[in-house]
Protein backbone atom coordinates (compact mmCIF):
# COMPACT_ATOMS: atom_id res chain seq x y z
CA UNK A 1 0.00 0.00 0.00
CA UNK A 2 1.17 3.46 -1.30
CA UNK A 3 1.42 5.68 1.96
CA UNK A 4 2.85 8.90 3.38
CA UNK A 5 1.82 9.31 6.67
CA UNK A 6 -1.94 8.92 7.25
CA UNK A 7 -2.65 9.37 3.06
CA UNK A 8 -2.91 6.59 0.21
CA UNK A 9 -1.82 7.53 -2.64
CA UNK A 10 -3.44 4.98 -5.56
CA UNK A 11 -0.31 5.06 -7.35
CA UNK A 12 3.89 5.91 -7.09
CA UNK A 13 3.37 8.53 -9.72
CA UNK A 14 4.24 12.65 -8.46
CA UNK A 15 4.12 15.64 -9.96
CA UNK A 16 7.54 17.55 -9.03
CA UNK A 17 6.95 20.70 -7.49
CA UNK A 18 8.25 23.53 -10.25
CA UNK A 19 8.13 27.32 -9.93
CA UNK A 20 6.41 29.59 -12.15
CA UNK A 21 4.91 25.49 -12.92
CA UNK A 22 3.52 23.92 -10.24
CA UNK A 23 0.28 26.39 -9.85
CA UNK A 24 -3.18 25.63 -9.30
CA UNK A 25 -4.50 25.22 -12.78
CA UNK A 26 -1.74 22.98 -13.90
CA UNK A 27 -1.89 20.99 -10.40
CA UNK A 28 -5.88 20.26 -11.09
CA UNK A 29 -5.12 19.28 -14.62
CA UNK A 30 -2.53 16.60 -13.13
CA UNK A 31 -4.54 15.40 -10.71
CA UNK A 32 -7.44 14.94 -12.95
CA UNK A 33 -4.87 13.29 -15.30
CA UNK A 34 -3.99 10.99 -12.83
CA UNK A 35 -1.40 12.14 -10.91
CA UNK A 36 -1.16 10.89 -7.19
CA UNK A 37 0.02 13.83 -5.55
CA UNK A 38 0.94 17.67 -6.79
CA UNK A 39 3.00 19.80 -4.26
CA UNK A 40 3.04 23.02 -4.83
CA UNK A 41 5.72 25.11 -5.89
CA UNK A 42 8.47 26.20 -3.72
CA UNK A 43 6.67 28.75 -1.20
CA UNK A 44 8.90 31.40 0.71
CA UNK A 45 8.54 31.09 4.40
CA UNK A 46 9.07 34.76 5.21
CA UNK A 47 6.80 35.26 2.33
CA UNK A 48 3.65 33.42 4.80
CA UNK A 49 4.86 35.50 7.84
CA UNK A 50 4.91 38.69 6.50
CA UNK A 51 1.04 38.00 5.09
CA UNK A 52 2.57 38.68 1.60
CA UNK A 53 -0.04 38.60 -0.92
CA UNK A 54 1.78 37.64 -3.59
CA UNK A 55 3.18 34.60 -1.83
CA UNK A 56 -0.67 33.89 -0.09
CA UNK A 57 -1.72 33.43 -4.11
CA UNK A 58 0.43 29.89 -4.27
CA UNK A 59 -1.61 28.61 -1.46
CA UNK A 60 -5.04 28.42 -3.54
CA UNK A 61 -6.04 25.26 -4.22
CA UNK A 62 -8.85 23.50 -5.01
CA UNK A 63 -10.02 20.94 -2.49
CA UNK A 64 -12.65 18.91 -4.48
CA UNK A 65 -9.58 17.66 -6.49
CA UNK A 66 -5.98 18.52 -4.67
CA UNK A 67 -6.24 15.42 -2.10
CA UNK A 68 -4.11 15.41 -0.18
CA UNK A 69 -2.80 19.12 -0.54
CA UNK A 70 0.94 18.99 -0.27
CA UNK A 71 2.31 22.85 0.21
CA UNK A 72 5.99 22.97 -0.21
CA UNK A 73 7.71 25.81 1.26
CA UNK A 74 11.34 26.92 2.09
CA UNK A 75 13.46 28.74 4.41
CA UNK A 76 16.52 28.09 6.79
CA UNK A 77 15.26 28.69 10.72
CA UNK A 78 12.98 25.74 11.90
CA UNK A 79 11.02 28.11 14.31
CA UNK A 80 9.94 30.61 11.26
CA UNK A 81 9.48 27.54 8.78
CA UNK A 82 7.31 26.03 11.75
CA UNK A 83 5.07 29.48 11.95
CA UNK A 84 4.87 29.37 8.28
CA UNK A 85 3.97 25.85 8.01
CA UNK A 86 0.89 26.83 10.62
CA UNK A 87 -0.31 29.32 8.60
CA UNK A 88 0.39 26.65 5.58
CA UNK A 89 -2.11 24.44 8.01
CA UNK A 90 -4.87 26.95 8.36
CA UNK A 91 -5.22 27.77 4.50
CA UNK A 92 -5.43 24.03 4.11
CA UNK A 93 -2.53 22.24 4.10
CA UNK A 94 -2.53 19.05 4.74
CA UNK A 95 1.24 17.97 4.07
CA UNK A 96 4.15 19.84 4.18
CA UNK A 97 6.77 19.62 1.88
CA UNK A 98 10.70 20.89 2.66
CA UNK A 99 12.42 22.18 0.16
CA UNK A 100 16.49 21.02 1.12
CA UNK A 101 17.34 20.56 -3.01
CA UNK A 102 16.45 24.24 -5.16
CA UNK A 103 20.38 25.22 -6.08
CA UNK A 104 19.46 28.50 -7.00
CA UNK A 105 21.69 31.25 -5.06
CA UNK A 106 19.49 33.32 -4.02
CA UNK A 107 17.72 30.04 -1.97
CA UNK A 108 20.87 28.66 -0.81
CA UNK A 109 22.50 31.69 0.33
CA UNK A 110 19.81 32.40 2.91
CA UNK A 111 20.67 28.38 4.42
CA UNK A 112 17.05 27.36 2.78
CA UNK A 113 17.22 24.86 -0.31
CA UNK A 114 20.28 22.41 -1.12
CA UNK A 115 22.21 24.88 1.12
CA UNK A 116 20.41 22.48 4.46
CA UNK A 117 22.68 19.77 2.74
CA UNK A 118 25.86 21.10 4.43
CA UNK A 119 23.91 21.62 7.95
CA UNK A 120 22.06 18.46 8.29
CA UNK A 121 21.14 18.90 12.53
CA UNK A 122 19.36 22.24 11.05
CA UNK A 123 17.52 20.01 8.06
CA UNK A 124 16.03 17.54 11.02
CA UNK A 125 15.55 20.27 13.01
CA UNK A 126 13.21 21.79 10.33
CA UNK A 127 11.56 18.89 10.27
CA UNK A 128 10.85 18.32 14.05
CA UNK A 129 9.16 22.00 14.46
CA UNK A 130 7.06 21.76 11.57
CA UNK A 131 5.65 18.08 12.82
CA UNK A 132 5.52 19.63 16.63
CA UNK A 133 3.77 22.56 15.68
CA UNK A 134 1.09 21.75 12.77
CA UNK A 135 0.57 17.69 13.33
CA UNK A 136 0.62 17.30 9.94
CA UNK A 137 3.08 14.79 7.97
CA UNK A 138 5.89 16.30 6.70
CA UNK A 139 8.02 15.05 3.71
CA UNK A 140 11.43 16.30 1.69
CA UNK A 141 13.51 17.28 -1.22
CA UNK A 142 17.12 16.52 -1.18
CA UNK A 143 19.87 16.03 -3.56
CA UNK A 144 22.75 13.75 -3.46
CA UNK A 145 25.09 16.37 -2.01
CA UNK A 146 26.38 20.13 -2.03
CA UNK A 147 29.12 18.64 -4.60
CA UNK A 148 31.29 15.70 -5.34
CA UNK A 149 33.07 15.88 -2.32
CA UNK A 150 30.15 16.06 -0.02
CA UNK A 151 27.70 13.51 -1.58
CA UNK A 152 25.82 13.10 1.71
CA UNK A 153 22.07 11.81 0.66
CA UNK A 154 22.39 9.38 3.58
CA UNK A 155 23.58 11.37 6.52
CA UNK A 156 20.83 13.64 5.46
CA UNK A 157 18.31 10.96 5.20
CA UNK A 158 19.23 9.19 8.24
CA UNK A 159 18.69 12.59 10.25
CA UNK A 160 15.83 13.68 8.45
CA UNK A 161 14.48 10.10 8.95
CA UNK A 162 15.25 10.11 12.58
CA UNK A 163 13.56 13.44 13.22
CA UNK A 164 10.00 12.49 11.94
CA UNK A 165 10.28 12.60 8.26
CA UNK A 166 7.30 11.09 6.37
CA UNK A 167 8.84 10.49 2.95
CA UNK A 168 11.79 11.32 1.12
CA UNK A 169 12.62 12.57 -2.41
CA UNK A 170 15.78 13.08 -4.02
CA UNK A 171 16.83 14.56 -7.33
CA UNK A 172 20.29 12.89 -7.93
CA UNK A 173 22.48 15.57 -8.90
CA UNK A 174 24.69 17.56 -6.43
CA UNK A 175 23.94 21.44 -6.02
CA UNK A 176 27.53 22.19 -7.63
CA UNK A 177 26.22 20.14 -10.69
CA UNK A 178 22.65 22.13 -11.28
CA UNK A 179 20.95 20.47 -14.20
CA UNK A 180 24.01 19.32 -16.04
CA UNK A 181 24.80 15.77 -16.64
CA UNK A 182 22.50 12.82 -16.28
CA UNK A 183 20.58 12.09 -13.14
CA UNK A 184 22.54 9.33 -11.10
CA UNK A 185 19.73 6.75 -10.31
CA UNK A 186 22.54 4.54 -8.53
CA UNK A 187 21.89 7.31 -5.51
CA UNK A 188 18.04 6.39 -5.66
CA UNK A 189 18.76 2.38 -5.43
CA UNK A 190 21.21 3.39 -2.81
CA UNK A 191 19.40 5.22 -0.51
CA UNK A 192 16.12 2.71 -0.77
CA UNK A 193 18.82 -0.52 -0.10
CA UNK A 194 19.96 1.60 3.37
CA UNK A 195 16.01 2.96 4.21
CA UNK A 196 14.15 -0.23 2.76
CA UNK A 197 10.78 0.52 4.81
CA UNK A 198 11.11 4.40 4.38
CA UNK A 199 9.33 5.62 1.15
CA UNK A 200 11.61 7.36 -1.29
CA UNK A 201 10.92 8.81 -3.70
CA UNK A 202 13.18 9.08 -6.86
CA UNK A 203 13.09 12.12 -9.21
CA UNK A 204 15.75 13.41 -12.15
CA UNK A 205 15.27 12.61 -16.19
CA UNK A 206 12.07 10.94 -15.96
CA UNK A 207 10.71 12.35 -19.84
CA UNK A 208 9.03 9.60 -20.62
CA UNK A 209 6.59 6.86 -19.14
CA UNK A 210 9.33 4.27 -20.16
CA UNK A 211 12.57 6.24 -17.74
CA UNK A 212 9.30 6.42 -15.32
CA UNK A 213 8.70 2.74 -15.03
CA UNK A 214 12.74 1.53 -15.46
CA UNK A 215 13.23 4.11 -12.74
CA UNK A 216 10.94 1.91 -10.53
CA UNK A 217 12.31 -1.06 -11.57
CA UNK A 218 15.78 -0.24 -11.12
CA UNK A 219 16.21 1.53 -8.11
CA UNK A 220 13.32 -0.40 -6.21
CA UNK A 221 12.14 3.02 -5.16
CA UNK A 222 8.21 3.51 -3.91
CA UNK A 223 7.28 6.25 -5.64
CA UNK A 224 8.66 8.03 -9.44
CA UNK A 225 8.39 12.37 -9.16
CA UNK A 226 8.13 13.95 -12.78
CA UNK A 227 8.95 17.25 -13.83
CA UNK A 228 10.02 17.49 -17.44
CA UNK A 229 8.01 15.23 -18.77
CA UNK A 230 5.02 16.73 -17.46
CA UNK A 231 5.72 19.95 -18.96
CA UNK A 232 3.37 20.36 -21.73
CA UNK A 233 2.11 16.67 -21.30
CA UNK A 234 0.21 16.19 -18.35
CA UNK A 235 -1.33 13.00 -20.21
CA UNK A 236 1.56 11.38 -19.20
CA UNK A 237 0.14 10.53 -15.69
CA UNK A 238 -2.74 8.65 -17.40
CA UNK A 239 -0.41 7.18 -19.99
CA UNK A 240 1.43 5.80 -17.00
CA UNK A 241 -1.91 4.19 -15.90
CA UNK A 242 -2.33 2.42 -18.74
CA UNK A 243 -4.43 5.19 -20.46
CA UNK A 244 -4.13 6.36 -24.51
CA UNK A 245 -1.85 9.49 -25.24
CA UNK A 246 -3.60 12.84 -25.54
CA UNK A 247 -5.13 13.24 -29.34
CA UNK A 248 -5.28 16.06 -31.36
CA UNK A 249 -8.40 17.21 -30.36
CA UNK A 250 -7.77 16.76 -26.82
CA UNK A 251 -4.48 18.69 -26.47
CA UNK A 252 -6.49 21.52 -27.80
CA UNK A 253 -9.43 21.93 -25.55
CA UNK A 254 -7.22 20.98 -22.50
CA UNK A 255 -4.50 23.83 -23.69
CA UNK A 256 -7.51 25.88 -23.55
CA UNK A 257 -9.03 25.28 -20.60
CA UNK A 258 -5.79 25.44 -18.81
CA UNK A 259 -5.26 28.80 -20.30
CA UNK A 260 -8.61 30.43 -18.79
CA UNK A 261 -8.16 28.44 -15.90
CA UNK A 262 -4.84 30.19 -15.84
CA UNK A 263 -5.86 33.92 -16.58
CA UNK A 264 -8.46 33.46 -13.54
CA UNK A 265 -5.79 32.17 -11.35
CA UNK A 266 -3.40 35.21 -12.19
CA UNK A 267 -6.03 38.06 -12.32
CA UNK A 268 -3.78 40.49 -14.27
CA UNK A 269 -4.30 39.83 -18.10
CA UNK A 270 -1.21 40.83 -19.78
CA UNK A 271 0.89 39.27 -16.74
CA UNK A 272 -1.22 36.09 -17.46
CA UNK A 273 -0.85 36.17 -21.30
CA UNK A 274 3.11 36.43 -21.11
CA UNK A 275 3.58 34.10 -18.19
CA UNK A 276 1.91 31.45 -20.09
CA UNK A 277 3.70 31.16 -22.88
CA UNK A 278 6.02 28.85 -21.59
CA UNK A 279 3.13 26.28 -21.05
CA UNK A 280 2.34 27.14 -25.00
CA UNK A 281 5.88 26.18 -25.84
CA UNK A 282 5.71 23.07 -24.21
CA UNK A 283 2.01 21.84 -25.19
CA UNK A 284 3.42 22.70 -29.15
CA UNK A 285 6.55 20.65 -28.13
CA UNK A 286 7.36 18.40 -31.28
CA UNK A 287 4.10 19.20 -33.39
CA UNK A 288 4.69 20.56 -36.93
CA UNK A 289 5.26 24.23 -37.07
CA UNK A 290 5.86 24.81 -33.17
CA UNK A 291 8.82 26.78 -33.95
CA UNK A 292 6.68 28.91 -36.11
CA UNK A 293 3.52 28.82 -33.72
CA UNK A 294 6.30 29.97 -30.56
CA UNK A 295 7.59 32.60 -32.42
CA UNK A 296 3.59 33.91 -33.19
CA UNK A 297 2.36 33.83 -29.63
CA UNK A 298 5.26 35.55 -28.13
CA UNK A 299 4.20 38.45 -29.42
CA UNK A 300 0.65 38.39 -28.30
CA UNK A 301 -0.66 40.49 -25.84
CA UNK A 302 -4.56 39.78 -26.21
CA UNK A 303 -5.86 36.58 -24.60
CA UNK A 304 -8.45 36.18 -27.71
CA UNK A 305 -5.36 35.98 -30.12
CA UNK A 306 -4.08 33.84 -28.14
CA UNK A 307 -6.99 31.47 -27.97
CA UNK A 308 -7.26 31.87 -32.01
CA UNK A 309 -3.46 31.10 -32.34
CA UNK A 310 -4.27 27.98 -30.09
CA UNK A 311 -7.63 27.10 -32.20
CA UNK A 312 -5.74 27.07 -35.58
CA UNK A 313 -2.50 25.30 -34.37
CA UNK A 314 -3.46 22.87 -32.11
CA UNK A 315 -6.50 22.04 -34.48
CA UNK A 316 -4.27 21.33 -37.20
CA UNK A 317 -1.09 20.20 -35.87
CA UNK A 318 0.53 15.94 -36.21
CA UNK A 319 3.71 14.84 -34.13
CA UNK A 320 6.63 15.77 -36.16
CA UNK A 321 8.55 12.55 -37.05
CA UNK A 322 11.43 14.91 -37.47
CA UNK A 323 11.69 16.91 -34.37
CA UNK A 324 14.84 17.44 -32.75
CA UNK A 325 15.07 15.01 -29.93
CA UNK A 326 16.93 17.70 -27.43
CA UNK A 327 14.96 20.20 -25.61
CA UNK A 328 13.66 23.07 -26.81
CA UNK A 329 14.20 26.68 -26.55
CA UNK A 330 12.59 27.02 -23.38
CA UNK A 331 14.87 27.24 -20.28
CA UNK A 332 13.33 23.92 -17.85
CA UNK A 333 15.81 25.52 -15.33
CA UNK A 334 14.06 28.36 -13.96
CA UNK A 335 11.39 25.60 -12.91
CA UNK A 336 12.85 22.51 -11.39
CA UNK A 337 14.35 22.74 -7.91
Amino acid sequence: MLRIGPYTLPNPFILAPMAGVSEKPFRVIAFRLGAALCPTELVSAQGLMRVNQRTLKYLRFDPEVERPYSLQIFGGEPEAMARAAVIGKEYGAQIIDINMGCPVKKVTRNGAGSALLCEPDRGAALVREIHAATGLPVTCKIRSGWDDKSRNYLQVAGQLFEAGCAALAIHPRTREQGYSGRADWSVIADLKRHFPDRPIIGNGDVKTPADARRMLETTGCDYVMIGRGALGNPWIFRELLGGAPATPEERRELVLEHLAAHMDFVGDVLGAVRSFRKHLAWYAHGLRGAATFRSEVNQLDSTEQVRDAVRRFFGSAASDPNAPDEEQDVDYRAALG
